[in-house]
């Protein structure tokens, strides 16, 4: 793991700042640098100029590059939250998370870097928990609506990758469909897919 820079004060020029709006600048910048390359590519330098701050402060507001991929992380946490609150249809859940492909691309692709740059315990995450789903399919077989031979774990990594697949296999996309994976036209076209498959296997 990289090492921190040291954490220190601002200077005064950097304290008339408005903390909140820096930090949302860094992490705003920090989402794009990290989708665009990855934990690993990523260059601090690079974000505070896209954030257009100094470099140290990132250090005093993150202390380094993996404080700030944590906060990125509980970001993530919060926007799925947003996304689909606990009374949203598992199927409109997973037509929301599709379409952030649509709305928040570089949130997607950097949670696709994230899977591909695991390396086992201790790697950097930010794909967070899905016991919410997991639970709700758990439920969902016990009701009768689901067949019981499903694994709950497994279908929801089944059913997250197939919502990012424009993302993560837009080269099949285009072969297959002949569309442009980026489009609006096709990405909202392929999250009412989504949905609907979801309710076909008795999801909603």
């Amino acid at each position: 793991m990289p090492a921190t820079n040291p954490r220190r004060s601002p200077k005064p020029q950097e304290r008339q700042r408005d903390p909140e709006r820096t930090r949302a600048q860094i992490l705003d910048a920090a989402v794009q640098e990290f989708g665009a390359h990855g934990y690993a590519g990523a260059r601090i330098s690079a974000i505070a100029a896209r954030a257009g701050v100094n470099v140290q402060l990132i250090s005093y507001y993150f202390d380094g590059k993996e404080g700030l991929y944590q906060a990125i992380s509980q970001q993530w946490q919060q926007r799925r939250g947003e996304m689909a609150p606990a009374d949203t249809p598992l199927p409109e859940q997973l037509r929301r998370y599709a379409l952030e492909a649509l709305h928040n691309p570089a949130g997607v692709r950097l949670l696709a870097w994230a899977g591909l740059e695991y390396a086992g315990a201790g790697t950097p995450s930010h794909a967070g928990q899905f016991t919410d789903t997991i639970e709700e399919l758990r439920s969902l077989q016990q009701s009768g609506r689901l067949p019981a031979d499903l694994d709950p774990s497994v279908l929801t990594v089944m059913l997250m990758a197939m919502a990012m697949a424009p993302t993560t296999l837009p080269h099949i996309v285009e072969s297959v469909c002949g569309e442009d994976p980026r489009s609006p036209e096709f990405l909202e076209r392929f999250a009412d897919q989504v949905a609907i498959l979801a309710r076909h296997i008795g999801l909603g």
